[in-house]
């Protein structure tokens, strides 16, 4: 047992004594008990032994070295005054022998179970050859009654039974009780400890964090927070949140938000906030929390990086736009010279002319297409039968030159399947997916066109049979000029790829090399009922 907790019990003991030996002796006189009538010089002496006593352990109680051998004198010099007590009183009449089981409860509370059973043997002892003496008259003390041998042998047993069942119970019931102040000292110690880890860990984060009350009183501010919003915690907790964050407002909103913070010469702060429900264990909402960063360096760096990109993405586009013109103008050249020269035949001139015709058309689908990707015209929306598009679209797509017959073109739609949309971009979308699957399968094979509205989308699938994309090149399909094919200008996918994104969609590539390739088309279901 620690010294402190062990002189906390001693001063306590003391202070019983005094309070203890001041309401039993005063309310014998008040009620003008005879015992101590017949003895009061005795009774005298013995009630100044105990204030005197009392003094005295208070004023050794610093400075003992050895407080448990303090207290067993206590405690036995209490027995010796409560045997006296008791051979005044009458001995084995005295009302006063309950005194030695409060004795006996002391030792086991103030010590340990221990020294409840030595106090409660030497009390045994006392009172036995108390009663032992009184019986043989050995000690002239005398009693009304005349107690027969067995009577006074039973008075004995039933008071040493009742110290020792006093002293294990009391014994046990302080060692539970030690035993529980233990754990919750523990759990006292551990709660503090957790406390403090949970304080340094919010107080170290990065991001700005605060808790509110349901009410939205702010009950957590951190350093963070501070250092982004300017604010000092003093000024915030137990007021509102606006007071730091003047575009949040109670009752909040919940969910993720972009918002312009104030600062100092008018230079704003971007920050990113998230906030939601704050529970308890049994998922009651007890409150809110939020957690907000800085995001003003990253939104700059966001921007010189689009940047980059940016120019990166225009030097590519040139060279690649380059690339693309210089073959027909190649072709066109030689063959123009070559006519210029007027040194072939008639018949070489006529092809040379056809190569020419063929090259400047060519160059003019460049340039077409180059126009609709980098400069497309507004969306003209309107509210259609994506069915009927694609019935349109398929039934060209089974006559085109580049389909000799052998790809096999199978529908799963039915019904109506209505979408807000621009229907000649769509058309657009339709067709370049459905001629690159159908340029895939040279050697033959099936194309398969699906849709599906399922929760709040529309979803159009082509898949062929094709030998599929290398993984590789997947993710640079939908880049300008970028494509595998021998002719061709690489801006079908491309173009595809801007007007579902122009349609707020998205266009998504699955393939397997060598079984298939599969394109999704994902629009809003919302446009269709509005």
């Amino acid at each position: 047992m620690p010294e402190n907790v062990l002189s906390l019990r001693v001063k306590a003991l003391i202070s019983f004594r005094a309070v203890f030996v001041t309401i039993l002796l005063g309310s014998s006189y008040l009620f003008k008990i005879d015992y101590f009538y017949a003895h009061p010089r005795v009774i005298s002496y013995l009630i100044i032994s105990l204030y005197t006593l009392t003094i005295a352990y208070a004023l050794l109680l610093g400075r003992v070295k050895n407080i448990v051998a303090f207290v067993y004198v206590q405690l036995i010099v209490d027995v010796m005054e409560e045997i006296t007590l008791i051979s005044i009183t009458g001995g084995v009449e005295s009302w006063f022998s309950f005194v030695l089981i409060l004795t006996v409860l002391s030792s086991s509370i103030v010590l340990n179970r221990k020294a409840g059973y030595i106090i409660a043997s030497v009390s045994s002892i006392f009172y036995g050859t108390l009663l032992d003496l009184q019986y043989f008259n050995i000690l002239p003390i005398p009693h009304e009654v005349v107690i027969r041998e067995g009577e006074f042998l039973y008075n004995i047993f039933v008071h040493i039974l009742s110290l020792y069942s006093t002293a294990f119970l009391g014994g046990y019931l302080s060692s539970r009780l030690e035993s529980a102040s233990r754990t919750i000292e523990e759990r006292d110690t551990y709660l503090k400890e957790l406390e403090l880890f949970n304080t340094k860990v919010i107080e170290s984060l990065p991001s700005g964090l605060f808790t509110t009350d349901i009410s939205g009183n702010v009950l957590i501010f951190n350093r963070a927070a501070e250092e982004i919003t300017g604010a000092g915690k003093d000024r915030i907790i137990g007021g509102r949140i606006d007071a730091a964050l003047p575009f949040l407002s109670f009752p909040f909103k919940e969910g993720r938000r972009e918002e312009l913070l104030p600062g100092e010469n008018d230079k704003s702060k971007i920050v990113g906030l998230t906030v939601s429900k704050l529970k308890d264990a049994s998922g009651q909402q007890t409150g809110f929390i939020g957690i907000f960063q800085d995001l003003t360096p990253f939104k700059a760096l966001e921007a010189e990086i689009k940047q980059k990109e940016k120019w990166a993405a225009i030097g590519e586009l040139s060279a690649n736009i380059a690339h693309e013109i210089r073959n027909p103008l190649a072709s066109m050249r030689g063959s123009i010279e070559m006519i210029r020269d007027d040194k072939i035949p008639l018949k070489h001139k006529e092809k040379l002319m056809g190569i020419a015709l063929k090259e400047m058309e060519r160059l003019d689908n460049i340039i077409t297409d180059f126009l609709t990707y980098s400069r497309p015209r507004p969306l003209e929306m309107k509210k259609v039968d994506l069915h009927l598009l694609l019935d349109e679209t398929l039934s060209l797509l089974r006559n085109v030159e580049q389909n000799k017959g052998n790809v096999t073109i199978k529908k799963d739609f039915a019904g109506r399947l209505f979408a807000l949309v621009d229907p000649q971009k769509i058309r657009q979308v339709f067709w370049n997916l459905g001629i690159n699957a159908i340029e895939s399968m040279k050697d033959g094979g099936e194309l398969g066109v699906s849709t599906e509205k399922k929760d709040h989308s529309l979803r159009i699938v082509f898949a062929d049979t094709g030998p599929g994309i290398p993984e590789a090149t997947i993710e640079k399909i939908f880049f300008p000029f970028y494509t595998t094919k021998d002719e061709g200008t690489g801006l079908g996918l491309s173009i595809a790829y801007r007007i579902i994104e122009e349609h707020r969609g998205r266009l998504l590539v699955k393939s397997v090399p060598g079984i298939k390739t599969s394109f999704e088309i994902i629009l809003d279901a919302e446009n269709g009922n509005r």
